[in-house]
């Protein structure tokens, strides 16, 4: 039953094959410096299982000037109009495109939600700091969010419920546009960026620089404002890539400024672990985040399908 599961998840639907891939950015991406390109496509090395529950290689891309949306749709039949903008891991040096990103998508098709994956800008630019989050993919999911709503009469998606999902580094980043929606990192270029920025929703699994080292704190600048959505959070409670404080502090403050937010901590769980089903509890946190959608009224089906 698992296998025939997970094979549905590798078998997306026909208008799947070849998914709409549209440009974030009218033109050139701001705040460029350099160029980093050209995007080149690699496997990864392979892990042991102390740092990952998948340890086989995966294809992972880098040198991304020019971020784009990459979209997934579902069923017609079953499509309730909700979307999520994936981001994918790699430690804002590249993005694990086949399990933080196409096979993510596969499963939100299969409940139902159009998936978008956003190839943001990695690696880091010169002038990045290299131990802290780069600052150019929240310029790419900012305006990602805002390029979706525009485009919802087209793509057939409810302008109300466009989520954000992110992986490790792409966990990050899912939190700090649920929270930064506010002020754009950016200068707006036209009729795109008067549409709002703030995600309807967020995912956040197994994330990183959300906690200040050696310390039981947030970083700072994570302020939550009293508009911040909803936040799912999963994590590997042993986790030595991003520790799972991360995901506990961050929550605890949500909680403490009154946002609805879930937290699943799984025992005796690394870090990335996907969405590949196993026999372990954190293969859970599909289903527990699909309750979750569902709870918060987001995978509703639509009035008119």
């Amino acid at each position: 039953m698992v296998l025939l599961a997970w094979t549905a998840f590798l078998r997306p639907a026909a208008a799947a094959d070849n998914p709409q891939v549209v440009n974030v950015w009218p033109g050139k991406a701001p705040d460029e410096i350099c160029d980093v390109g050209p995007e080149t496509w690699r496997l990864s090395p392979k892990r042991d299982a102390q740092h990952s529950e998948i340890t086989e290689h995966r294809r992972i891309l880098t040198g991304v000037t020019n971020p784009t949306l990459t979209i997934y749709r579902p069923a017609r039949a079953r499509d309730t109009g909700a979307s999520v903008l994936i981001c994918p891991g790699g430690g804002y040096w590249d993005l694990y495109w086949e399990t933080q990103g196409e096979e993510i998508a596969h499963w939100l098709n299969s409940v139902g939600v159009t998936g978008i994956i956003l190839k943001f800008r990695v690696p880091r630019q010169p002038d990045e700091v290299q131990t802290e989050p780069a600052r150019r993919p929240l310029q790419d999911a900012q305006r990602a969010i805002s390029l979706v709503r525009s485009k919802s009469g087209e793509w057939r998606l409810n302008p109300q419920r466009v989520g954000i999902m992110g992986f490790s580094a792409g966990g990050h980043l899912a939190v700090a546009a649920a929270i930064g929606y506010e002020k754009r990192t950016y200068a707006p270029m036209d009729d795109v960026d008067k549409i709002s920025c703030r995600p309807d929703f967020a995912v956040a699994v197994y994330p990183g620089y959300l906690k200040l080292k050696n310390k039981n704190e947030i970083v700072p600048g994570m302020a939550i404002p009293f508009g911040t959505p909803p936040v799912f959070f999963a994590h590997g409670d042993a986790d030595l890539e991003a520790d799972p404080e991360n995901s506990v502090l961050m929550y605890l403050a949500l909680h403490r400024a009154g946002i609805p937010t879930e937290l699943h901590i799984y025992a005796e769980t690394t870090h990335s672990f996907g969405v590949r089903p196993t026999d372990k509890s954190f293969s859970t946190w599909t289903t527990s985040c699909v309750a979750w959608l569902r709870y918060q009224g987001l995978l509703n089906p639509p009035v008119n399908p």
